[in-house]
């Protein structure tokens, strides 16, 4: 008998998932079908999948065109235990983390010119393919991350989107910051401090005004300063980025940031920017934002992350509690990152 038999042997017909049916609904907990793996595709049991604002945006409705029914979650750290027959670096037992880009064609004109994040046939884990609120799932092999051993369990999952645009939006600030602002201290904010603070580069944490917990944690991380998101920050900004999912934070950005720095929003999804004065972007102040990420940018921040020994702060949840993790999320009630343990 094959391993490729003994595998499909050993693996069960039928798994438990979190199903999400329409907005405005809870997701369900069903039983069904263990996915088959296409021949460049693993079949992944999961150990744990981090909860994601993103994962807020699609159940909300705030993200079009999902698939329908859908099974979310896009921060997944697994165990293949079996491969298509057209795989060939990842085998049976490894382990490996699977991000929010699940696909990309290779050939369009974004993907020629190294930027697939924006590739115009690009599938996203748990928005339209199925991803990690289940017991099992399949990824494309390309499309999958090795992990080190330090992250091989529930507190590497938010590495997987969280830590990932969190880097993407760092970069993107440009090599000479030497004081960062961040908007909203949440699960990227929490990974990104560490990656700065490393580089020696001091941070300004902005929270809801009055989130005293959220300003502390900050603080305890390594911020310099931690304040309402309505403050000005005691120093001006070389650069900043925004993770709350809220618009009015853009003018409020500019306003510290310094002549040429870089306002980036790193969220997929947010409110209306209000109208605000010229001279808030005069000086060559630039306003950016970051769609998705590569597969570069994943090798690169996951090398790093043992490096600089980046330690994730999160909460666990069983599968079954989905629901609540979320609600734990839409309400500010998470420190770190929601994680979702099998």
């Amino acid at each position: 008998m094959s391993a490729e038999d003994i595998a499909r042997n050993i693996t069960p017909a039928s798994m438990q998932a979190m199903v999400f049916d329409k907005p405005g609904s809870p997701l369900r907990l069903v039983t069904m079908a263990v996915p088959e793996p296409y021949p460049t595709q693993v079949l992944v049991k999961i150990t744990a999948c981090g909860v994601c604002r993103t994962d807020l945006h699609v159940i909300d409705g705030e993200l079009p065109h999902p698939k329908l029914p859908l099974v979310p979650g896009h921060e997944i750290v697994g165990t293949v235990v079996r491969t298509g027959k057209n795989v060939i670096s990842l085998k049976q037992g490894d382990v490996i983390g699977i991000p929010w880009l699940g696909y990309t064609c290779g050939v369009c004109r974004y993907c020629l010119r190294q930027q697939e994040n924006l590739c115009e046939k690009a599938l996203f884990t748990g928005y339209t393919m199925d991803g990690g609120y289940a017991e099992y799932t399949v990824a494309y092999e390309q499309f999958c991350f090795s992990l080190a051993a330090q992250y091989a369990g529930p507190e590497g999952t938010p590495l997987l989107c969280a830590g990932l645009i969190g880097y993407r939006s760092y970069v993107m600030t440009g090599s000479n910051v030497r004081r960062l602002g961040i908007y909203g201290f949440g699960a990227a904010a929490h990974i990104l401090i560490q990656v700065a603070r490393h580089q020696g580069v001091e941070v300004y944490a902005f929270t809801r005004d009055g989130d005293k917990g959220s300003q502390d944690f900050a603080l305890r991380m390594g911020a310099t300063w931690a304040g309402d998101a309505s403050a000005r920050p005691p120093e001006v900004l070389d650069a900043a980025i925004i993770f709350a999912p809220a618009g009015e934070l853009v003018p409020s950005a500019l306003q510290s940031v310094d002549k040429g720095g870089v306002v980036v929003c790193g969220g997929i999804h947010m409110s209306d920017i209000p109208s605000f004065p010229y001279r808030l972007l005069w000086e060559e102040r630039v306003i950016r934002s970051v769609a998705n990420l590569t597969r570069k940018d994943g090798h690169d921040f996951l090398q790093l992350a043992p490096a600089v020994a980046i330690r994730t702060e999160t909460q666990h949840f069983s599968l079954s509690q989905a629901n609540e993790a979320l609600d734990a999320l839409r309400k500010g009630r998470i420190k770190g990152a929601a994680v979702l343990v099998m």
